[in-house]
């Protein structure tokens, strides 16, 4: 496959959901029925991983009850109106074995997508969920002391839910949980604290990385010492070993995969933690928080982290477990956010429909999705967002934030505007977003040399060019007025 590039770009599929295009009237599809040309024009939009997420084995029927949970029923009928019973097809976080399903086409149907994929330059990425396997899984009577177990001496009351365990096979185990909510009842919680489980997950990690060329971490956080024990530690005696799994397990997988991609789930601040651990990228939830919260001064904040942390930054609006952008922002501030996250260091990451302007989020536990039509506005504006960012200089350029300055005395608005420059043998791109409602004003000053008198500034969204005096650009900064949500992105020429 040809060079890496250094601020890649991933595009998320919910393979169950997303494989029933390719239905026929006998047959529902398998990953062996996905066409060259899907492939083919994910990578002309200048993707370089796909993560086909839900592919291993789940057993739905075993917990289908827990599945029709008055709540989650609620956010069935939201997401789906016309849903029955046999559209609810179970969580793909419970897992029962890291065994590609049957219904998928097995694992050679994965490892024939996987060489697919290759032919287009693309790499493939799938799920690991390191916290928890399914409630149901055949691990508890083929490997029971991976997982936490009730200790009756040590178990103390929950401060948040008392029902952590249930029982199988004679044997009490914990639900999977993190440390502030009710348990997820349809998983069982592995125990990071027993060397057999480090060690079963470890080999589990090193399978994986013989099928594909990454894996996203489900909360990621949870099985880091410290969250570990202050989850668990309360509730049942244990000794935490040493060293972090993450850091054993990642520098094992490497060793055989050196290229393998580790991506990790992560929130409560403990992105450069997961870093420092290994991993290659972490979610920035952050980001997403505050561009939802319009708040662009915190936004101009986070960009000031150092360059070893944004790089390595998962920028993403929407995904499985986030309601859809349009929905979230509106059209016109979607598309602005979109330029923001598309155009900064780091990993670009996009979720199935987004680039359609779709407005439902899907509970995962559904395998139907209502159809919407596509937003034509949304579509094409994507085509040539895309295509601006499939370039080098975004893709492996030196970044550098800007700081819009007031386009005279009195005028604040310009405090609603970010902007940022990429640099790549010669050209300049300049990025600057008008992220509020109102019409705004600014100057951006940055340093280049110029060796002319005019400076031509070509705006690759709306294909319009600019032509500007050297000096007054140099001395008084360039003037920029955008309308509310527009965004220029400026190929300089001098």
């Amino acid at each position: 496959m040809q060079k890496y590039p250094d601020n890649p770009s991933l595009y998320e599929i919910n393979t169950r959901v997303w494989l029933r295009q390719f239905d026929t009237p006998s047959q529902r599809a398998t990953l062996n029925d996905v066409p060259d040309s899907v492939w083919e024009g994910l990578q002309n939009k200048g993707m370089h991983i796909i993560w086909l997420m839900g592919v291993w084995k789940i057993n739905a029927q075993a917990l289908h009850e827990n599945d029709l949970a008055e709540d989650l029923c609620v956010g069935y009928s939201q997401a789906l109106p016309d849903w029955q019973d046999s559209d609810v097809i179970g969580s793909p976080y419970a897992i029962d074995e890291y065994i590609v399903a049957d219904d998928l086409g097995g694992p050679t149907a994965l490892a024939a997508v996987r060489k697919q994929l290759a032919r287009f330059n693309l790499r493939l990425m799938l799920d690991f969920v390191p916290n928890h396997f399914s409630r149901a899984t055949c691990l508890l009577s083929k490997q029971p002391a991976i997982f936490v177990q009730a200790d009756n001496e040590q178990q103390q009351p929950d401060t948040y839910n008392p029902e952590l365990f249930f029982s199988s096979n004679n044997t009490t185990f914990a639900y999977g949980r993190d440390p502030f909510f009710a348990p997820w009842w349809d998983t069982v919680q592995v125990n990071y604290a027993a060397t057999e489980a480090r060690t079963y997950m470890t080999e589990v990690l090193q399978s994986i990385a013989s099928q594909c060329d990454g894996v996203r971490c489900d909360m990621a956080m949870l099985v880091m010492n410290e969250i570990f024990t202050q989850t668990w530690q309360p509730q049942v005696s244990m000794q935490i070993p040493s060293t972090e799994f993450w850091v054993d397990a990642i520098n094992e997988v490497k060793t055989n995969h050196p290229d393998f991609i580790f991506m990790a789930e992560a929130y409560w601040d403990k992105e450069w933690a997961l870093q420092q651990q290994g991993f290659d990228y972490t979610y920035d939830k952050r980001l997403t928080d505050r561009l939802e919260e319009f708040d662009v001064q915190a936004v101009q904040g986070h960009l000031h982290a150092n360059m070893d942390f944004q790089s390595r930054s998962v920028r993403f609006l929407e995904n499985h477990d986030e309601p859809r952008a349009v929905a979230t922002f509106g059209k016109p501030a979607s598309m602005a956010a979109a330029v923001i996250i598309s155009t900064l260091p780091g990993l670009h990451f996009y979720y199935d429909g987004q680039f359609e302007g779709k407005q439902v989020r899907l509970p995962v536990q559904l395998g139907r999705e209502h159809l919407e039509e596509t937003d034509i506005d949304v579509k094409t504006f994507y085509d040539t967002l895309l295509t601006i960012v499939d370039d080098p200089v975004i893709q492996s350029g030196q970044w550098k934030l800007l700081t819009p300055k007031a386009a005279w005395e009195g005028n604040d608005s310009f405090q609603n505007m970010l902007a940022w420059r990429w640099e790549y043998q010669q050209i300049i791109k300049i990025i600057i977003v008008n992220f509020s409602d109102t019409v705004c004003q600014s100057r951006l000053f940055f340093s280049t040399e110029f060796n002319t008198d005019e400076i031509v500034f070509t705006d690759d969204l709306a294909g319009i060019e600019y032509q500007r005096e050297a000096e007054e650009v140099i001395n008084n900064g360039l003037y920029i007025e955008l309308q509310a949500y527009q965004s220029h992105i400026f190929t300089c020429k001098s």
